[in-house]
């Protein structure tokens, strides 16, 4: 079993057995409470359901406590909240035109949605194989996403900020909920040119928006606040002592820099630019959750990542402000958010890009080019999350899975848009195929090896940094794609 099962037993054990005063303080275990209080709350109404199962899970010192009812119990309760996933994939379908033609329903743009995001493959194995509760957060997300397409501005704000306050992960995408709320719903009129007609600003809008978001955030952390624990509360959210990567690298910016690092070392060394007895063995590739400094490139703080961040996001937000394209334009946005703050967050997991896969899938059914795109991306994406499923049984499951839901995403897609130029070059296919041998050779070749010993972490690096080219290829895509746009006269009116 993965140790997520393990962390959100402890969780169901601390709030269950503990006063509220003592959640974010618990340290018995290694895996304390770090999720905002919404969920730890979720946890709260999950342990008195899970009594009934297996009382001992809710023990505290139970440390690692396992039994067939305990999984039993957390496999059911995240199949039970996917029901609000499958909801909002279902709000989604309608936000679709429809207006693409199709003679059989398997060809229907919003039937194909359904199926890119009830049967993600990274969703799947995440949730289900690996195991967290993912599904009903991203049913948040995407719920919210839908309120917003149908211009019911507050549910939309509502569910977003429910949202923050469940997994502050979801954080990276705020900028673009905030500026298409501000430009969408506080100006409620533009000039003919697509500009703000600055007399039309409403006070009471954002008065709404803001009252939400202080009831909101009261309703999470008043009680932690009037506790004196507010403090302690941010400290657990944003632990920045674990390092700039996990313990596996994240196929991002970050996974590049630290393969150029690793890769000027060894050259260094063996030109005797380096003293060997002052560079840390496996420093980076001991695969642990730590910080490190690396050897020659100049060591990356916190600040310099939330830079960067700031700095990729940044153009992403000042087209949402500047080239409005109605709820389009806000969809683009948000993947531009999720995928520039998984190419330069702190401590980035390889599961957050699938906070950019799912809303692109959205975009995915409207234009060839944003098809082609999410193919590169999906299929990357989630290949990187391989190595969270390890062990000699998972791996036909996963790759028949990958193959299923990989198969169907280019011949789905390919039909839809059969009429247009090709979805992808001939060198992104290449990229693409060249994912098979990767994988031959970290899974089978690689540990038959006597290199497997002394460098156990090499499938994992060639994987991050494979896949860290594609999906910096299609972050840099999309975002040409965003900033070369034109936008229509009659889009500008409305």
């Amino acid at each position: 079993y993965s140790t997520d099962f393990e962390v959100h037993r402890n969780w169901l054990a601390i709030t269950h057995n503990l006063p509220l005063s003592q959640w974010y303080y618990e340290a018995t275990s290694e895996w304390t409470l770090d999720y905002p209080p919404f969920f730890a709350w979720f946890e709260y109404a999950l342990s008195h359901i899970a009594k009934y199962f297996d009382p001992q899970m809710l023990v505290v010192e139970n440390l690692n406590y396992t039994s067939r009812a305990t999984v039993f119990f957390q496999r059911l309760s995240v199949i039970f909240t996917d029901t609000l996933f499958i909801y909002a994939v279902h709000e989604c379908c309608r936000c679709i035109n429809g207006k693409r033609a199709a003679k059989d329903i398997l060809e229907k743009p919003t039937f194909i949605l359904a199926v890119l995001l009830l049967w993600n493959f990274g969703l799947l194995i995440v949730d289900h194989i690996h195991f967290q509760y993912n599904g009903f957060l991203f049913g948040l997300l995407l719920l919210s996403v839908a309120r917003l397409c149908q211009k019911r501005y507050l549910e939309g704000a509502l569910l977003f900020a429910v949202l923050l306050h469940f997994k502050h992960i979801y954080l990276y995408v705020a900028p673009a909920y905030g500026i298409y709320l501000l430009r969408s719903y506080c100006f409620t009129a533009n000039n003919a040119d697509g500009s703000l007609k600055w007399r039309s600003f409403s006070f009471l809008h954002v008065t709404l928006l803001g009252l939400i978001v202080c009831l909101v955030s009261a309703l999470s952390l008043g009680p932690f606040l009037v506790l004196g624990q507010l403090p302690q509360v941010i400290a657990r959210l944003f632990p920045f002592k674990r390092g700039l990567c996990h313990a596996y690298w994240a196929p991002n910016f970050w996974a590049l820099y630290n393969a150029m690092d690793k890769a000027l070392t060894i050259l260094g060394l063996k030109c005797n630019f380096l003293d060997g007895s002052k560079i840390p063995k496996a420093s980076m590739t001991g695969g642990l959750v730590q910080e490190f400094q690396h050897t020659v490139l100049p060591s990356v703080t916190p600040l310099a990542t939330l830079i960067c961040t700031f700095i990729a996001i940044l153009p992403s937000v000042f087209c949402l402000w500047f080239k409005p394209q109605g709820p389009r334009g806000f969809v683009q946005c948000l993947v531009l958010c999720a995928l520039s703050s998984f190419m330069f967050g702190w401590h980035v997991h390889e599961k957050a890009i699938l906070l950019a896969i799912l809303p692109l899938s959205l975009l995915s059914i409207q234009r060839a080019k944003d098809a082609g795109i999410y193919l590169i991306l999906a299929t990357t994406g989630h290949f990187s999350l391989f190595p969270l499923l390890f062990t000699l049984p998972e791996l036909p499951i996963k790759i028949l899975l990958m193959l299923l839901f990989t198969v169907y995403s280019f011949s789905s897609l390919k039909s839809l848009f059969r009429r247009e130029k090709p979805l992808l070059n001939w060198l992104e296919t290449i990229y693409l195929i060249q994912l098979v041998p990767l994988e031959i050779f970290c899974e089978i070749i690689f540990p038959l090896t006597p290199w497997n010993g002394h460098f156990p972490f090499v499938p994992l690096l060639l994987t991050s940094v494979y896949c860290a080219l594609g999906i910096t290829y299609t972050w840099l895509k999309l975002y040409v794609s965003v900033l070369t746009e034109r936008i229509p006269v009659r889009q500008k009116a409305e």
